[in-house]
């Protein structure tokens, strides 16, 4: 398995448990999801600082780089471009030599015609994914 995921389906479960308990509250009252990603965006990055999730995202990535056997050149903090709250969910990313490492917690899923947002990925192995250089 990709050393990242493990790191963060193990050391980390509860931190990608966290954020997709911030995202079940964003989503509650939604019967059918929303076509407005500002009644995502906002209001999710709201809960996920409330919870502490940003806060710890800058660890989480150093963890992220470590475990795939890396070093960043730059300490990250909690907004971009390290740490990004999307549409889709919270995105971390760390610049390695030779690309980007990218740490995706996928929460939310977006249609495209019509756009509309929707709660996905109901746990930590379906929302996390890594994309490497």
């Amino acid at each position: 398995m990709d050393p990242v995921r493990t790191h963060l389906l193990d050391e980390r479960r509860g931190w990608v448990q966290r954020t997709l308990d911030c995202a079940d509250a964003v989503a509650a009252d939604w019967a059918d999801g929303v076509r407005d990603r500002e009644r995502v965006v906002g209001p999710f990055r709201a809960a996920l600082d409330r919870a502490g999730v940003l806060e710890t995202a800058p660890a989480v990535l150093a963890e992220c780089v470590a475990a795939d056997g890396r070093e960043l050149a730059a300490r990250p903090v909690a907004k971009p471009p390290y740490v990004v709250v999307t549409g889709e969910g919270l995105l971390l990313r760390a610049t390695l030599d030779g690309g980007r490492l990218l740490v995706r917690v996928r929460a939310f899923a977006v249609d495209r015609d019509p756009v509309r947002y929707r709660r996905a990925a109901a746990t930590p192995a379906e929302a996390v994914g890594v994309t490497r250089p």
